[in-house]
């Protein structure tokens, strides 16, 4: 996946009365069944990159409703939200709109998209586990997930060759191992495994790893957990990566991953599957012949399991205030369903379920983040997770364990206690 999810969710004071709102019908039904236009906005990334995938869903759907006119509108992921928010306040909603999985919550929350129902979607008992989580609240579905992008282990070869190590680790002691080397052959300046302090979708991933968590819910309330004791130990492991093998600067955060990587100071990084290569990009790769060097491999964890990594991807809703409510669910199903699912393949992209996921484990090309897409997390699906988000607790709380500004447990318990004040926060 080449693009980074935009995890913003606040949304709060998005509208007014919102989820009273229900379609009512261009000129027919109550759910819209006979409407005669729909309005689709995607993301630059279906326009782009796939636009014959939009055009066969169209087909579909033509095909079983002859006369019904589609209209698509592309944004932007930084632009795509602010204009959501405008006009979901008003009676223009569009019909079907794409959403970052991270994204869907807040909306959920306010009750902005309308409710669906899974069984009318293609595989949807085989939905991959973080892509479910992303549409469903209070045990109702939202939205319809729509493709995946997982987080692998990237790292130079010839490093490692460098090191005396010639394959790619298949137990987090062989990755420490082969990091030790690495470290005992560059040492100074150069980290074996550049990882940002900040990046909690890295650092969370060790704390459920360790059998830990974000937050617990306990009946409709949730509480903060990462002091509990497994928390503790996968935090404290992530302090001993920063510790052992990150020389950069600690206080900063992800965002340039890819073009530090390029620049040659680092064997490894920990990141979405796209940054490998946008570091080998000519642009950033200050290397030379860095994509020719470069390895994937799935991220092994301490628990002697696959590290379970943060699925991110895109989902596909119906606002509440669409007036063709079926039609949409029926244009997301000949979108997202099992022939959309092959295009999206030959695309690159990772599938919406674990059927489809199987068969790319044995793909070469694709193996690595099929197989670690199969271990995922997925954040607190709590109402005011959107709060915790925006006021960047977990990047605080690692920046002050990474920098030893404050101990593991003093840091986590300080987190608990800000998260614990919103999390239940509608």
């Amino acid at each position: 996946m080449k693009r980074k999810l935009i995890a913003a969710i606040g949304v709060a004071g998005m509208m007014v009365g919102i989820a009273a709102c229900g379609g009512s019908g261009k000129g027919g039904d109550s759910a819209g069944g006979d409407a005669k236009e729909l309005t689709v906005w995607l993301t630059v990334d279906a326009q782009n990159n796939w636009p014959d995938l939009v055009k066969a869903a169209d087909d579909a759907l033509v095909a079983k409703h002859p006369g019904v006119r589609i209209k698509h509108e592309y944004y932007g992921w930084p632009d795509k939200n602010a204009k959501l928010d405008a006009v979901l306040a008003t009676d223009k909603a569009p019909d079907v709109v794409e959403m970052g999985n991270t994204e869907m919550l807040g909306y959920m929350v306010k009750g902005a998209f309308a409710e669906v129902d899974p069984k009318k979607f293609d595989q949807s008992d085989q939905w991959l586990d973080g892509l479910k989580e992303s549409v469903t609240y209070e045990g109702k579905t939202y939205g319809v997930p729509y493709y995946a992008g997982g987080r692998v282990a990237t790292w130079r070869k010839d490093v490692a060759a460098e090191a005396g190590v010639k394959t790619p680790p298949k137990t987090y002691a062989e990755l420490t191992a082969a990091l030790d080397r690495i470290e005992a052959k560059r040492g100074g300046k150069f980290s074996p495994w550049y990882q940002p302090s900040p990046d909690w979708y890295a650092a969370m991933s060790f704390v459920y790893d360790a059998g830990g968590s974000i937050a617990k819910q306990d009946g409709d309330r949730w509480k903060a957990n990462l002091s509990s004791p497994e928390s503790l130990k996968g935090l404290n492991e992530y302090k001993k990566v920063l510790d052992s093998y990150m020389k950069a600067d600690k206080t900063k955060d992800e965002s340039d991953r890819p073009v530090v990587f390029g620049q040659g100071n680092a064997a490894m990084i920990f990141a979405a599957a796209w940054e490998g290569a946008t570091a080998a990009d000519p642009k950033n790769d200050k290397v030379g012949k860095l994509k020719d060097n470069l390895e994937s491999f799935v991220m092994p964890g301490p628990s002697g399991k696959n590290m379970p990594v943060f699925l991110g991807g895109s989902d596909l809703a119906v606002p509440v205030k669409s007036q063709a409510q079926e039609l949409a669910a029926e244009w997301i199903n000949a979108f997202t369903g099992a022939k959309g699912q092959k295009g999206l393949l030959a695309k690159g992209n990772l599938p919406n379920n674990k059927t489809d996921l199987a068969p790319l484990k044995s793909d070469p090309k694709t193996a690595v983040p099929a197989t670690a897409a199969e271990s995922s997390w997925f954040v607190p699906m709590a109402p005011g997770w959107g709060q915790v988000e925006k006021a960047q607790t977990l990047k605080t709380m690692l920046q002050e364990i990474g920098t030893g500004k404050k101990s593991v447990a003093a840091a986590a318990k300080d987190a608990d206690a800000a998260i614990d004040k919103v999390i239940n926060t509608k």
